[in-house]
Protein backbone atom coordinates (compact mmCIF):
# COMPACT_ATOMS: atom_id res chain seq x y z
CA UNK A 1 0.00 0.00 0.00
CA UNK A 2 1.50 3.35 -1.15
CA UNK A 3 0.27 6.55 0.22
CA UNK A 4 1.25 6.17 4.50
CA UNK A 5 4.05 8.70 4.12
CA UNK A 6 3.72 12.66 4.73
CA UNK A 7 6.38 15.71 4.45
CA UNK A 8 9.86 15.78 2.12
CA UNK A 9 12.06 16.75 5.09
CA UNK A 10 10.42 16.65 8.15
CA UNK A 11 9.13 13.10 7.07
CA UNK A 12 6.34 11.03 8.78
CA UNK A 13 4.91 7.44 8.11
CA UNK A 14 1.95 6.13 9.84
CA UNK A 15 1.75 2.10 9.82
CA UNK A 16 -0.76 0.01 11.90
CA UNK A 17 -4.45 -1.06 11.84
CA UNK A 18 -7.67 -0.12 14.02
CA UNK A 19 -7.72 -3.56 15.30
CA UNK A 20 -4.04 -4.95 15.31
CA UNK A 21 -1.89 -5.43 18.03
CA UNK A 22 0.04 -1.62 17.84
CA UNK A 23 -0.18 1.33 15.43
CA UNK A 24 2.16 3.93 15.58
CA UNK A 25 4.89 6.46 13.32
CA UNK A 26 8.39 6.90 12.38
CA UNK A 27 9.47 10.30 12.04
CA UNK A 28 12.40 10.98 10.25
CA UNK A 29 14.32 14.15 9.60
CA UNK A 30 13.83 15.51 12.78
CA UNK A 31 16.94 17.87 13.39
CA UNK A 32 18.69 16.38 16.54
CA UNK A 33 19.50 18.50 19.92
CA UNK A 34 15.62 18.65 20.23
CA UNK A 35 14.14 18.00 23.86
CA UNK A 36 11.65 15.27 23.90
CA UNK A 37 10.24 12.95 25.89
CA UNK A 38 7.47 10.69 26.03
CA UNK A 39 5.19 13.11 28.47
CA UNK A 40 5.50 15.45 25.45
CA UNK A 41 3.47 13.25 23.02
CA UNK A 42 1.63 11.87 25.42
CA UNK A 43 -0.34 15.25 26.14
CA UNK A 44 -1.17 15.51 22.78
CA UNK A 45 -2.40 11.66 22.56
CA UNK A 46 -4.09 12.28 25.64
CA UNK A 47 -6.58 15.03 23.76
CA UNK A 48 -7.32 12.30 20.69
CA UNK A 49 -8.15 9.36 22.82
CA UNK A 50 -11.44 8.07 23.40
CA UNK A 51 -13.96 8.14 26.36
CA UNK A 52 -13.44 11.27 27.64
CA UNK A 53 -16.96 12.46 27.30
CA UNK A 54 -20.39 11.13 26.96
CA UNK A 55 -20.15 12.33 23.38
CA UNK A 56 -17.32 10.37 22.65
CA UNK A 57 -17.07 6.56 21.81
CA UNK A 58 -16.24 4.34 24.96
CA UNK A 59 -13.49 2.61 23.70
CA UNK A 60 -11.22 2.29 26.67
CA UNK A 61 -7.39 2.94 24.86
CA UNK A 62 -5.16 4.41 27.36
CA UNK A 63 -3.22 5.19 23.83
CA UNK A 64 0.04 5.28 26.00
CA UNK A 65 3.28 5.88 23.87
CA UNK A 66 6.43 4.18 23.66
CA UNK A 67 9.25 5.88 22.21
CA UNK A 68 11.48 3.20 20.83
CA UNK A 69 14.55 4.79 18.83
CA UNK A 70 15.89 8.22 17.69
CA UNK A 71 15.97 9.79 21.32
CA UNK A 72 18.40 9.52 23.80
CA UNK A 73 18.86 11.13 27.61
CA UNK A 74 15.97 13.48 26.61
CA UNK A 75 16.87 15.10 23.41
CA UNK A 76 16.36 13.86 19.92
CA UNK A 77 19.78 12.25 17.97
CA UNK A 78 18.69 13.51 14.47
CA UNK A 79 17.84 9.49 13.57
CA UNK A 80 14.18 7.66 12.70
CA UNK A 81 12.16 8.38 16.24
CA UNK A 82 10.14 5.48 15.91
CA UNK A 83 6.65 5.39 18.34
CA UNK A 84 3.80 3.17 19.22
CA UNK A 85 0.92 3.06 20.81
CA UNK A 86 -0.34 -1.12 21.93
CA UNK A 87 -3.83 -1.16 21.18
CA UNK A 88 -5.72 -2.72 24.13
CA UNK A 89 -9.57 -2.05 24.26
CA UNK A 90 -10.65 -4.03 20.45
CA UNK A 91 -13.62 -5.78 20.23
CA UNK A 92 -13.57 -7.38 16.65
CA UNK A 93 -16.84 -9.32 17.58
CA UNK A 94 -18.37 -6.15 17.95
CA UNK A 95 -18.12 -6.21 13.62
CA UNK A 96 -18.95 -9.81 13.03
CA UNK A 97 -22.19 -8.91 11.47
CA UNK A 98 -20.09 -6.21 9.15
CA UNK A 99 -18.22 -8.65 7.61
CA UNK A 100 -20.03 -9.21 4.12
CA UNK A 101 -21.47 -5.15 4.61
CA UNK A 102 -20.57 -2.15 3.66
CA UNK A 103 -21.35 0.25 5.84
CA UNK A 104 -22.91 3.86 4.38
CA UNK A 105 -20.23 6.74 4.70
CA UNK A 106 -17.42 4.25 5.58
CA UNK A 107 -14.22 3.05 2.86
CA UNK A 108 -15.27 -0.12 2.96
CA UNK A 109 -16.75 -0.06 -0.68
CA UNK A 110 -14.03 1.36 -2.50
CA UNK A 111 -11.37 -0.14 0.13
CA UNK A 112 -12.66 -3.39 -0.92
CA UNK A 113 -12.43 -2.84 -5.00
CA UNK A 114 -9.44 -1.46 -4.69
CA UNK A 115 -7.22 -4.37 -3.13
CA UNK A 116 -9.58 -7.06 -3.07
CA UNK A 117 -10.47 -7.23 0.57
CA UNK A 118 -10.97 -5.14 3.47
CA UNK A 119 -10.34 -5.25 6.88
CA UNK A 120 -14.54 -5.09 8.61
CA UNK A 121 -12.80 -4.52 12.05
CA UNK A 122 -13.70 -0.97 12.60
CA UNK A 123 -12.29 -0.08 8.47
CA UNK A 124 -8.08 -1.32 9.02
CA UNK A 125 -6.05 1.80 7.66
CA UNK A 126 -8.77 3.29 6.94
CA UNK A 127 -10.31 3.94 10.98
CA UNK A 128 -10.00 6.91 12.28
CA UNK A 129 -6.97 5.29 14.94
CA UNK A 130 -4.91 5.87 12.30
CA UNK A 131 -4.76 9.41 13.54
CA UNK A 132 -3.04 8.45 16.88
CA UNK A 133 0.33 7.69 14.73
CA UNK A 134 -0.50 11.54 13.20
CA UNK A 135 -0.87 13.05 16.46
CA UNK A 136 2.06 11.40 17.97
CA UNK A 137 4.27 13.12 15.30
CA UNK A 138 2.37 16.05 15.06
CA UNK A 139 3.41 16.62 18.67
CA UNK A 140 7.28 16.15 17.82
CA UNK A 141 6.83 19.00 15.21
CA UNK A 142 5.22 21.15 17.57
CA UNK A 143 7.90 20.95 19.70
CA UNK A 144 10.01 21.91 17.09
CA UNK A 145 8.06 24.96 16.11
CA UNK A 146 7.82 26.02 19.40
CA UNK A 147 11.91 25.97 19.57
CA UNK A 148 11.74 28.51 16.51
CA UNK A 149 9.23 30.77 18.27
CA UNK A 150 5.83 29.40 16.40
CA UNK A 151 2.58 28.34 17.73
CA UNK A 152 0.00 26.23 16.35
CA UNK A 153 -3.27 25.78 18.04
CA UNK A 154 -6.95 24.46 16.70
CA UNK A 155 -10.29 24.45 18.02
CA UNK A 156 -13.98 23.10 17.38
CA UNK A 157 -15.43 26.63 15.82
CA UNK A 158 -18.62 24.74 15.20
CA UNK A 159 -20.29 21.67 15.89
CA UNK A 160 -24.04 21.25 13.29
CA UNK A 161 -24.82 24.56 13.40
CA UNK A 162 -23.73 25.83 16.08
CA UNK A 163 -20.81 28.02 15.93
CA UNK A 164 -18.60 30.13 18.05
CA UNK A 165 -19.20 33.79 18.82
CA UNK A 166 -15.69 35.83 18.62
CA UNK A 167 -17.07 38.12 20.56
CA UNK A 168 -17.46 35.70 23.26
CA UNK A 169 -14.19 33.53 22.20
CA UNK A 170 -11.60 32.85 24.87
CA UNK A 171 -9.21 29.90 25.02
CA UNK A 172 -9.54 29.33 28.65
CA UNK A 173 -13.03 28.62 28.22
CA UNK A 174 -11.64 25.57 25.59
CA UNK A 175 -9.99 23.87 27.85
CA UNK A 176 -12.93 23.80 30.29
CA UNK A 177 -14.91 21.85 28.09
CA UNK A 178 -14.88 18.61 25.99
CA UNK A 179 -15.52 20.36 22.84
CA UNK A 180 -12.86 21.90 22.57
CA UNK A 181 -15.40 25.17 22.35
CA UNK A 182 -13.60 28.78 23.15
CA UNK A 183 -17.07 30.02 23.71
CA UNK A 184 -19.08 28.72 26.91
CA UNK A 185 -22.69 29.49 25.40
CA UNK A 186 -21.92 28.06 21.95
CA UNK A 187 -20.66 24.97 23.90
CA UNK A 188 -24.01 24.43 25.66
CA UNK A 189 -26.00 24.67 23.05
CA UNK A 190 -23.62 22.78 21.19
CA UNK A 191 -24.05 19.81 24.07
CA UNK A 192 -27.61 20.18 23.75
CA UNK A 193 -27.37 19.71 20.11
CA UNK A 194 -25.17 16.43 20.33
CA UNK A 195 -27.91 15.01 22.88
CA UNK A 196 -30.73 15.42 20.26
CA UNK A 197 -28.85 13.43 17.72
CA UNK A 198 -28.22 10.92 20.02
CA UNK A 199 -31.46 10.56 21.12
CA UNK A 200 -32.14 10.21 17.22
CA UNK A 201 -29.86 7.72 17.08
CA UNK A 202 -27.96 9.99 14.95
CA UNK A 203 -24.90 12.30 14.70
CA UNK A 204 -23.34 15.39 14.10
CA UNK A 205 -20.89 17.12 12.22
CA UNK A 206 -18.73 20.63 12.66
CA UNK A 207 -15.49 22.81 11.96
CA UNK A 208 -12.01 22.85 13.27
CA UNK A 209 -9.94 26.20 13.18
CA UNK A 210 -6.35 26.08 13.53
CA UNK A 211 -4.27 29.28 14.16
CA UNK A 212 -0.65 29.52 13.71
CA UNK A 213 1.53 32.51 14.77
CA UNK A 214 5.22 33.21 14.19
CA UNK A 215 5.62 31.61 11.09
CA UNK A 216 8.87 34.12 9.31
CA UNK A 217 7.78 35.63 5.97
CA UNK A 218 8.45 33.28 2.99
CA UNK A 219 7.83 29.72 3.86
CA UNK A 220 6.10 28.21 0.91
CA UNK A 221 6.45 28.27 -2.89
CA UNK A 222 4.98 29.85 -5.25
CA UNK A 223 3.92 27.19 -7.86
CA UNK A 224 3.40 22.91 -6.94
CA UNK A 225 4.47 23.60 -3.40
CA UNK A 226 2.35 26.64 -1.78
CA UNK A 227 1.88 26.35 1.68
CA UNK A 228 -1.98 26.70 1.43
CA UNK A 229 -1.91 24.04 -0.84
CA UNK A 230 0.24 21.25 1.39
CA UNK A 231 -2.17 22.72 4.17
CA UNK A 232 -5.17 21.53 2.31
CA UNK A 233 -3.83 18.48 1.18
CA UNK A 234 -2.57 17.84 5.33
CA UNK A 235 -6.52 18.35 6.07
CA UNK A 236 -8.26 16.53 3.52
CA UNK A 237 -5.92 13.62 4.21
CA UNK A 238 -7.72 13.53 7.58
CA UNK A 239 -10.46 10.73 6.39
CA UNK A 240 -13.21 13.00 7.89
CA UNK A 241 -12.52 16.67 6.27
CA UNK A 242 -14.85 17.52 3.33
CA UNK A 243 -13.56 20.84 2.76
CA UNK A 244 -10.91 23.25 3.63
CA UNK A 245 -10.64 27.04 3.87
CA UNK A 246 -7.81 29.78 4.44
CA UNK A 247 -8.37 32.74 5.22
CA UNK A 248 -11.49 33.70 4.25
CA UNK A 249 -12.20 31.02 2.00
CA UNK A 250 -15.40 30.62 0.28
CA UNK A 251 -16.50 33.84 1.46
CA UNK A 252 -13.76 35.63 -0.65
CA UNK A 253 -15.70 34.68 -3.88
CA UNK A 254 -18.95 37.02 -2.92
CA UNK A 255 -16.65 39.75 -1.92
CA UNK A 256 -14.82 42.78 -3.94
CA UNK A 257 -10.99 43.05 -4.58
CA UNK A 258 -10.81 46.30 -2.51
CA UNK A 259 -12.87 44.51 0.38
CA UNK A 260 -10.46 41.36 0.03
CA UNK A 261 -6.88 42.85 -0.50
CA UNK A 262 -5.20 43.36 2.49
CA UNK A 263 -3.55 47.05 3.12
CA UNK A 264 0.34 46.97 3.53
CA UNK A 265 1.78 49.87 6.29
CA UNK A 266 5.20 50.14 8.26
CA UNK A 267 5.15 49.42 11.65
CA UNK A 268 8.45 49.91 13.52
CA UNK A 269 10.55 48.86 10.39
CA UNK A 270 8.37 46.05 9.14
CA UNK A 271 6.03 45.33 6.87
CA UNK A 272 2.64 45.04 8.05
CA UNK A 273 -1.15 44.50 7.00
CA UNK A 274 -4.05 46.19 8.20
CA UNK A 275 -6.29 43.11 7.42
CA UNK A 276 -6.19 39.43 7.04
CA UNK A 277 -8.24 38.08 4.50
CA UNK A 278 -5.82 35.95 2.98
CA UNK A 279 -5.38 33.85 6.10
CA UNK A 280 -1.51 34.83 6.58
CA UNK A 281 -0.30 33.41 2.75
CA UNK A 282 0.00 34.93 -0.34
CA UNK A 283 1.05 33.66 -3.12
CA UNK A 284 1.31 30.52 -2.18
CA UNK A 285 4.18 31.97 0.61
CA UNK A 286 3.13 33.16 4.31
CA UNK A 287 3.17 36.81 4.75
CA UNK A 288 4.17 37.10 8.34
CA UNK A 289 0.61 37.53 9.71
CA UNK A 290 -1.40 34.84 11.79
CA UNK A 291 -2.39 31.69 9.51
CA UNK A 292 -5.91 30.71 9.70
CA UNK A 293 -7.29 27.38 8.73
CA UNK A 294 -10.40 25.75 8.66
CA UNK A 295 -11.56 21.86 8.26
CA UNK A 296 -14.94 20.91 7.75
CA UNK A 297 -15.53 17.52 9.75
CA UNK A 298 -18.26 15.32 8.10
CA UNK A 299 -21.23 13.78 10.73
CA UNK A 300 -19.76 10.35 11.83
CA UNK A 301 -20.89 7.93 9.69
CA UNK A 302 -21.16 4.89 12.17
CA UNK A 303 -24.86 5.82 13.87
CA UNK A 304 -27.58 3.45 15.15
CA UNK A 305 -30.21 4.48 12.98
CA UNK A 306 -31.28 1.95 9.75
CA UNK A 307 -30.00 2.90 6.89
CA UNK A 308 -29.75 1.29 3.34
CA UNK A 309 -26.82 -0.19 1.51
CA UNK A 310 -25.43 -3.97 -0.28
CA UNK A 311 -23.46 -6.96 0.91
CA UNK A 312 -20.40 -7.59 -1.02
CA UNK A 313 -22.26 -10.39 -3.14
CA UNK A 314 -24.68 -7.59 -4.57
CA UNK A 315 -27.52 -8.22 -2.15
CA UNK A 316 -29.77 -5.02 -0.61
CA UNK A 317 -30.38 -5.04 2.96
CA UNK A 318 -30.89 -2.61 5.91
CA UNK A 319 -28.55 -2.38 8.34
CA UNK A 320 -27.75 -0.44 12.22
CA UNK A 321 -24.10 0.28 12.96
CA UNK A 322 -23.99 -1.43 16.72
CA UNK A 323 -20.52 -0.67 18.58
CA UNK A 324 -19.02 2.10 20.45
CA UNK A 325 -19.08 5.58 17.96
CA UNK A 326 -18.89 8.69 18.52
CA UNK A 327 -21.43 11.10 18.42
CA UNK A 328 -19.79 13.98 16.56
CA UNK A 329 -16.31 13.34 15.58
CA UNK A 330 -15.01 17.24 16.00
CA UNK A 331 -13.63 17.50 19.28
CA UNK A 332 -11.16 14.71 18.93
CA UNK A 333 -10.06 16.10 15.47
CA UNK A 334 -9.25 19.09 16.91
CA UNK A 335 -5.65 17.92 17.74
CA UNK A 336 -5.56 16.01 14.29
CA UNK A 337 -6.12 18.86 12.63
CA UNK A 338 -3.40 20.86 14.69
CA UNK A 339 -1.00 18.06 14.29
CA UNK A 340 -1.39 17.71 10.51
CA UNK A 341 -0.90 21.76 10.47
CA UNK A 342 2.38 21.32 12.30
CA UNK A 343 3.82 18.80 10.08
CA UNK A 344 3.06 20.78 7.20
CA UNK A 345 4.42 23.90 9.05
CA UNK A 346 7.67 22.20 10.39
CA UNK A 347 8.53 20.36 6.70
CA UNK A 348 7.92 23.38 4.43
CA UNK A 349 10.25 25.71 6.90
CA UNK A 350 12.87 23.07 6.80
CA UNK A 351 12.34 23.74 2.97
CA UNK A 352 12.86 27.12 2.63
CA UNK A 353 16.09 27.09 4.39
CA UNK A 354 17.84 26.68 1.08
CA UNK A 355 16.20 29.73 -0.99
CA UNK A 356 18.41 32.23 -0.76
CA UNK A 357 22.32 31.56 -1.48
CA UNK A 358 23.36 34.55 0.92
CA UNK A 359 21.71 32.39 3.81
CA UNK A 360 23.25 29.60 2.67
CA UNK A 361 26.88 31.26 2.51
CA UNK A 362 25.92 33.17 5.75
CA UNK A 363 25.00 29.24 7.73
CA UNK A 364 28.44 27.94 6.46
CA UNK A 365 30.29 30.81 7.43
CA UNK A 366 31.02 31.57 3.42
CA UNK A 367 31.96 35.29 3.11
CA UNK A 368 28.86 36.92 1.17
CA UNK A 369 30.03 37.76 -2.40
CA UNK A 370 29.39 41.17 -3.13
CA UNK A 371 29.13 40.49 -6.99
Amino acid sequence: MAGSEFGTIFRVTTWGESHGKAIGAVVDGCPAGLSLCEADIQAYLNRRKPGQSRFTTARAEGDQVEILSGVFEGRTTGTPISMMIRNTDQRSRDYGDLMEVYRPGHADYTFDLKYGFRDYRGGGRSSGRETAGRVAAGAIAARFLESLGIRVRAYTAAIGDVAVDESRFSWEEMEKNRLYMPDALAAGRAEKLLEERMAEADSAGGIVECRIWGMPVGVGEPVFEKLDANLAKAMMSIGAVKGVEIGDGFQAASSRGSENNDHFYMEQGQVRKRTNHSGGILGGMSDGAEIRIRAAIKPTPSIARSQRTVTRSGEERQIAIKGRHDPVIVPRAVVVVESMAALTAADMLLLSMTSRLDRIQSFFGVPVSEE
